[in-house]
């Protein structure tokens, strides 16, 4: 009996000081913009609101980075970040990035494409839903809707 209450003792003691998913997951995001672009600026502040540690490196390459990365250009957003292995392209929401790193599906990421106004660190009203696709083998399936 001793035996037994010695090993659920340490079985509970286990799992109270195991990290949680979310202590798991990254909370370090780089990304990757056009040198003179302001909103990409505020998205970072955006994901720095939101707890996340954000590394900004400018660059004249990103079409080509994006590209590389498998987002054609209809689809590609005006930054792209890198975090938890997966590719963050225009100005996500942050529901929808906890959701994948939440979910951790098996895509390279997703993407916004081009720059809808209202959307997080852009000015302007939201004026329709925003359509998130997945970048995958092909974009054509969206993940989600905000």
């Amino acid at each position: 009996m001793r035996k037994l209450f010695a090993v659920l003792s340490i079985g509970f003691c286990l799992m109270v000081a195991a990290p949680s998913l979310a202590e798991i997951t990254s909370r370090n995001v780089t990304i990757y913009k056009n040198p003179q672009c302001e909103c990409c600026e505020a998205y970072a502040d955006y994901l720095r609101g939101s707890g996340f540690t954000v590394t900004v490196k400018e660059t004249y390459n990103l079409v080509d980075m994006s590209l590389k990365a498998g987002i054609p250009e209809d689809f590609q957003g005006c930054h792209l970040g890198f975090i938890d292995g997966y590719l963050i392209s225009g100005h996500v929401p942050i529901n929808t990035v906890n959701r994948l790193l939440t979910e951790q599906p098996k895509i390279k990421g997703v993407t916004l494409p081009g720059m809808p106004d209202g959307s997080p660190g852009m000015s302007g009203v939201k004026t329709e839903p925003f359509k998130i696709y997945e970048i995958g083998a092909a974009i054509s399936r969206i993940y989600a809707v905000e």
